[in-house]
């Protein structure tokens, strides 16, 4: 599982950073890969309002954000980590969060949903100069539409006033114990879940089909990943179209390596769908091969015919995992 951090605060090093550090040193000493973005680090250009991601469902600005976004849909938590500059978010910040806009719009406007939904977690962190009653009242507003955009469930925040100077967060008699306590709380359950790697040959079509799906129907049972054993450069367009005729989102999708997918951790089971020869074998992990045809270089309508098989399949298995039945090959 991937918990995503990002850090908001212009100065390097400095008290949110810590902050969210603490949070993500226990995340990973629990078992989860982390990533930290230094938002004011990348070079992520404001939102122009064109309209062009509530037309076409994309955002036409070529930036880092372009990073950013396969990151959110990857993600199973998501911690905004920000200080307050005048009531709200830092300039690098805001930039980024509008820049999500995209992501709202394929949901709200195009009717897409987003397959890791379902389990995704939003947390906020934010650490303000001052002791004003309101100090905290329009950031985390601003935090829980965020969240909402990028398909996370907003799962609370973690906020200090009077901090300022450099460090002085480790002063706080409780600040990384409450990150500690709160990566605990949000990080072990997920860790719970059955781990499912679906592998075909270049992780197009079917392997992303069958993740999408898992994700899509018990996300908050199943971590659900994919992988190939030649990965293509990107994922069939038609199979993104054949997704979307069912209402999911396959967009920042890329295909992974075998290698890559090694990096996350054992799975419980691995399911191959026709990547031969170099299909992964992993000592004690079951294998499940499934028979479905390959349609790379088929039509839409033989798409949508391996896509609801796959999903017939994928429904099929998470019941059974869900109700606690033994993983066999």
């Amino acid at each position: 599982m991937l918990v995503l951090g990002l850090q908001g605060s212009p100065r390097r090093g400095g008290n949110t950073s810590l902050l969210l550090s603490a949070f993500l040193n226990e995340a990973e000493r629990l078992g989860a890969r982390t990533h930290n973005i230094e938002v004011a680090r990348k070079s992520i250009a404001p939102c122009l309002e064109c309209g062009v991601c509530e037309k076409e469902g994309y955002c036409c600005i070529d930036d880092d954000m372009g990073q950013v976004y396969p990151l959110l849909r990857q993600a199973d938590i998501i911690v905004m980590a920000t200080p307050v500059f005048f009531y709200g978010a830092t300039a690098q910040m805001k930039a980024l969060i509008d820049r999500t806009q995209v992501l709202w719009a394929r949901r709200y406007i195009h009717k897409l949903v987003d397959p890791g939904r379902k389990g995704r977690l939003g947390l906020f962190l934010s650490l303000g100069a001052t002791k004003g009653e309101n100090l905290f009242e329009g950031i985390s507003l601003t935090a829980r539409y965020f969240f909402d955009a990028v398909g996370a469930s907003f799962e609370g925040s973690l906020t200090y006033r009077r901090i300022e100077s450099a460090g002085q967060i480790a002063n706080h008699p409780t600040a990384f114990a409450d990150a500690a306590k709160k990566a605990q709380a949000l990080v072990l359950p997920l860790l719970s879940r059955k781990r499912v790697l679906f592998v075909c040959r270049e992780n197009a079509c079917r392997s992303q089909m069958a993740s999408a799906f898992a994700r899509y129907h018990a996300g908050d049972r199943i971590e659900a990943e994919s992988a190939g054993s030649a990965p293509a450069r990107d994922v069939n367009p038609l199979m993104k179209e054949a997704m979307k005729e069912k209402g999911i989102d396959m967009a920042f999708c890329k295909p992974r390596s075998l290698k890559q997918a090694a990096g996350d951790g054992r799975p419980d089971l691995i399911v191959s769908m026709g990547c031969g020869e170099t299909c992964p074998v992993s000592p004690g992990v079951s294998n499940r091969e499934w028979h479905v045809p390959d349609p790379a270089a088929r039509s839409l309508e033989f798409m949508r015919k391996v896509r609801d098989e796959i999903e017939g399949r994928v429904l099929a298995l998470t019941k059974g995992l869900s109700l606690g039945e033994p993983i066999e090959s």
